[in-house]
C-alpha cells in the first residue's frame, strides 16, 4: 500500500511538474488571465496557497492592503477573484447576483450526489426557484415565524435556565455546546415536533457528532478542489468520510419521512402543522415537483446550515467579550437598557 501511495504521488508531481513547465514556455498569462486583477507573486504548480495561511480571512486582508480591493488569487490549478470593497461586494451580491450566484462546487458536497438536488449548491434553475419559493413560503414566512414565536420563546427560556443553574453551581458552561443543543432541539421541533437532543440519548449524540462531522470535512482544505483532476482519486479521503455523515442523517431523515407519512395516512392521526406535514402537503397536492429526496437534502442544508454555525458565532462573540472587559461592560449596559433587570429575554 505505501509503495502504491509513493508511486502514485511521484506521477502527481510528474504531471504537475509537466504542466508549470508547459505554462512557462507558453508565456506567462494567456490572453483571458492578462484580463484578471493584481495578484501577488505566485509559486509555480502551488499558485497562492501558502499566503492563505492558517487564518485565510487575516491573510486575505493584508493580501488586499497590498494589492488593492479587488484582486485574484492562483489557487492551485484555479484563479479566484477576491473582493474587498464594499461598493464592489454590493455591485456583485446585489446588482450582478444573477451573474454570479452560482457556486463552485467544492469536493465534499458531492458525497451522496448532495450538490445536484441542494438548494444552497444548484445553479439557478425551475428546481432552484421551486426550493426558493417553498422556503420562502412555508418555512421562512412571517405567519410561519410569527406561529413558532413561543417554541422558540420556550427553548431560549431553557438555555438560560441551563446557565443559571450551572452558575449557581459553580460549573462551566461549554457555551458552543449548550447553543448547539438548543439550535438543534429548536429546529427540530419546528420541523419535526419533537427534540433530536437529549443529553442521555445515545442518537442524539451520534446526531450531535455527526453534524459536527460534517462541518469538520467541509472546512478541510482540499487538494482536489485545488487540483480538480484529482476528484476521482479523493486523496485525502474527504468525500469519502463525508459521503458516510451525509448518508447518516440522509437515512435519519428519510426514515422520520417515511414515518410521517405512514402515520398520516392511519386513521385518527393528527396533523402536527409542522414544516415536515406543510413538506408533505405540497408533495401530495403535486402542485411544485418535490419529492423525497429533495426533501431530505433540503432538511441536511437546514440542519447542517443553521446549527454549527450559530454556536459558533456565539462562542466566538463570548470569547472576544471575556477578553475585551470594556465591551463586555458596554454590551450588559445595553442588555439592560433593552430587556429591563429580571426581564425575561424576548424576540
Amino acid at each position: 500500500m505505501e509503495w502504491f501511495t509513493s508511486s502514485l504521488l511521484c506521477l502527481i508531481f510528474t504531471w504537475l511538474f509537466l504542466q508549470a513547465l508547459y505554462s512557462f514556455r507558453n508565456g506567462s498569462k494567456s490572453s483571458d488571465q492578462s484580463k484578471l486583477p493584481p495578484d501577488p507573486r505566485r509559486l509555480p504548480i502551488l499558485g497562492n496557497l501558502f499566503d492563505l495561511g492558517d487564518k485565510p480571512h487575516r491573510s486575505l486582508a493584508k493580501l488586499a492592503q497590498i494589492h488593492g480591493p479587488v484582486m485574484s488569487l492562483k489557487l492551485g490549478s484555479l484563479f479566484t477573484v477576491v473582493v474587498s470593497s464594499e461598493a464592489t461586494a454590493k455591485e456583485i451580491l446585489q446588482k450582478q447576483d444573477l451573474n454570479f450566484c452560482n457556486r463552485t462546487i467544492v469536493d465534499a458536497v458531492r458525497a451522496s450526489q448532495h450538490y445536484e438536488v441542494a438548494l444552497s449548491w444548484i445553479p439557478v434553475s425551475p428546481l432552484w426557484r421551486t426550493l426558493r419559493k417553498v422556503c420562502n413560503t412555508h418555512i421562512f414566512s412571517n405567519q410561519k415565524l410569527d406561529g413558532n414565536r413561543c417554541l422558540r420563546r420556550g427553548k431560549i427560556q431553557q438555555l438560560i435556565a441551563n446557565v443559571r443553574r450551572c452558575c449557581l453551581k459553580g460549573e462551566a458552561i461549554n457555551i458552543g455546546q449548550a447553543a448547539f443543543d438548543t439550535t438543534i432541539n429548536l429546529l427540530s421541533n419546528t420541523i419535526f415536533s419533537m427534540d433530536l437532543v437529549d443529553q442521555s440519548s445515545s442518537i442524539a449524540r451520534e446526531f450531535r457528532e455527526t453534524i459536527c462531522g460534517v462541518m469538520v470535512e467541509a472546512g478541510k482544505p482540499n487538494l482536489a478542489d485545488y487540483f480538480p483532476f484529482l476528484r476521482k482519486i479523493d486523496p485525502q479521503g474527504v468525500r469519502h468520510r463525508m459521503t458516510v455523515h451525509f448518508d447518516k442523517l440522509l437515512n435519519l431523515f428519510g426514515e422520520m419521512f417515511d414515518e410521517r407519512l405512514l402515520s398520516r395516512k392511519s386513521k385518527g392521526s393528527t396533523p402536527s402543522n409542522d414544516i415536515l406535514d406543510t413538506l408533505l402537503d405540497i408533495i401530495e397536492d403535486g402542485v411544485d415537483e418535490l419529492n423525497k429526496t429533495h426533501v431530505t437534502h433540503l432538511l441536511l442544508v437546514l440542519f447542517v446550515a443553521g446549527t454549527d454555525t450559530t454556536s459558533n458565532t456565539l462562542e466566538w462573540a463570548m470569547a472576544e467579550l471575556i477578553g475585551n472587559p470594556q465591551v463586555l461592560l458596554k454590551a450588559k449596559e445595553e442588555l439592560r437598557q433593552a430587556i429591563g433587570k429580571r426581564n425575561p429575554v424576548e424576540e
